[in-house]
């Protein structure tokens, strides 16, 4: 024999729907003062957004800027700097003779 206790219930005759009443689910004006003032300001940082793209240069790369050689380019680049170094250190020992 099993012994169940049954708890009364307060739903007022089954005309309460559990928080859900009358202005259950409706937005008050407050929230859509809140929505267009959100919108508002999405629409001015747009605004300065966009001005400020506008003012950026379209490559940040140097104007006279070579693209970085490779290894081997980098070798073969440094031989002929060597070589202007040196046949300008030859230039100014025949200036002191």
């Amino acid at each position: 024999m099993a012994l169940v206790a049954v708890q009364p219930s307060n739903t007022n005759d089954g005309n309460d729907k559990g928080g859900q009443g009358e202005d259950f689910g409706k937005s008050s004006p407050v929230g859509l003062v809140l929505l267009i003032v959100f919108f508002i300001a999405i629409f001015f940082l747009v605004k300065s957004m966009n001005k400020h793209i506008k003012g950026l240069p379209a490559s940040f790369d140097e104007p006279g800027e070579a693209p970085a050689p490779s290894a081997e380019g980098a070798a073969e680049a440094a031989e002929p700097s060597a070589s202007k170094a040196d046949s300008k250190a030859a230039k100014a020992a025949k200036k002191k003779d």
